[in-house]
C-alpha cells in the first residue's frame, strides 16, 4: 500500500485555524450558532474548532456530538452489530444556525443521516457543513460542504485516513492507494 501525506501536523493546525476564521466571518460572535460533530471522528474536529473559537472569541461556544448510526440508510444491511456512540446535545437547536462537522466527506450518506438526526432535536434556521477533507467526485448524494479544510480528488479504491492526536498520537492526513 502506498501512502501520500496530504496534511502534516503543522498544516493540520493552520487548516483548523483558517476554518475557525471563516466561521467567524459568517457567524460573528456565535450568539445564534451551534456546532455539532458527527460521531465518531467528526467529534475530534468539532472539539478542535470549538476550542479554537473559544480562545479566539474569548467566550464559550455551544457544541455537541451527534450519533447517526440508526439514521443511516445502510445500517440494516450489515451483518455486524452496530454499537451507537453517545449523542450529547444539551441545548436547543430550534431556529439556530447549525454547523455540522465531519472529518471526511465522501459519498454524502453520513451527512444525510446527520441531517435526518438533527431534525429529531428541532428545526434549525440553517444548517452548514464543515469538513476537514472533501473527496470530490465520489458523491452519491447532492451534498456539498460550506467550509473545506482541503479538497482531494480521489478514486473509489483510494482511502483518506485522518490521524488524530487523541487516538493515533499525531495529527496527519494520508491518502492510501492499494498497489
Amino acid at each position: 500500500m502506498q501512502q501520500r501525506l496530504l496534511l502534516s501536523d503543522g498544516q493540520f493546525d493552520i487548516t483548523i485555524n483558517r476554518l475557525c476564521y471563516q466561521l467567524i466571518e459568517n457567524h460573528n460572535a456565535f450568539d445564534e450558532s451551534v456546532i455539532i460533530g458527527l460521531q465518531p471522528r467528526g467529534v475530534f474536529l468539532s472539539n478542535r474548532i470549538k476550542n479554537n473559537l473559544a480562545r479566539i472569541l474569548d467566550k464559550n461556544i455551544v457544541a455537541g456530538n451527534l450519533d447517526v448510526t440508526f439514521y443511516r440508510d445502510d445500517f440494516r444491511r450489515s451483518e455486524k452489530i452496530h454499537i451507537p456512540s453517545v449523542t450529547e446535545i444539551d441545548f436547543i437547536i430550534e431556529n439556530k444556525k447549525v454547523i455540522l462537522v465531519d472529518d471526511v466527506l465522501f459519498t454524502g450518506r453520513t451527512i444525510r443521516a446527520g441531517l435526518d438526526a438533527i431534525l429529531s432535536y428541532g428545526r434549525p434556521k440553517k444548517v452548514e457543513l464543515l469538513v476537514l477533507i472533501d473527496r470530490r467526485y465520489s458523491r452519491q448524494l447532492p451534498i456539498e460542504p460550506d467550509y473545506i479544510g482541503k479538497t482531494v480528488d480521489t478514486i473509489s479504491s483510494e482511502k483518506v485516513k485522518v490521524e488524530w492526536q487523541e487516538t493515533e498520537g499525531k495529527d496527519q492526513v494520508w491518502l492510501e492507494t492499494k498497489d
